[in-house]
């Protein structure tokens, strides 16, 4: 039997559980549901589910990705707030920078971005860029 290059190599489970151990992040722009803007949530959640789904269909032949996807239920996902456009639109940068692989969701006809996400990440690799950016309320 032909067996992959790198097969067996970790104890039974630890795919398992590294899949486990990742997320991915959503950065949502608070402002959208607050005054002057308000958009009603389910406008704001949109934003949110079309950035989480291009980053993951944009990195889907990752393996963290994949790995993440098979997880299912288990996923886990954190979503985060940026306070207007020009924070979301510095963290792109900031990712950028640093090669972290994200989308950025920019509505249309409006052309403005409201949201980002980073494909599926070990938090360990990229919750140094986003550590500033409090959970979404």
């Amino acid at each position: 039997a032909v067996r992959p290059p790198y097969g067996n190599m970790a104890a039974p489970g630890a795919a398992a559980a590294a899949a486990a151990a990742l997320v991915q992040y959503v950065v949502l722009r608070g402002d959208l549901g607050r005054p002057p803007r308000s958009w009603p949530l389910g406008a704001v959640v949109a934003q949110g589910c079309h950035a989480a789904l291009a980053a993951a269909h944009a990195h889907r032949q990752h393996p963290d990705t994949r790995a993440y996807l098979e997880l299912g239920g288990a996923m886990r996902t954190v979503v985060l707030e940026a306070p207007d456009e020009a924070a979301l639109t510095a963290l792109a940068e900031t990712l950028k920078q640093h090669g972290i692989d994200h989308e950025v969701w920019t509505e249309q006809p409006e052309n403005m971005a409201t949201c980002l996400a980073l494909r599926p990440y070990p938090k360990d690799q990229v919750h140094q860029h986003l550590k500033k950016f409090k959970l979404l309320k």
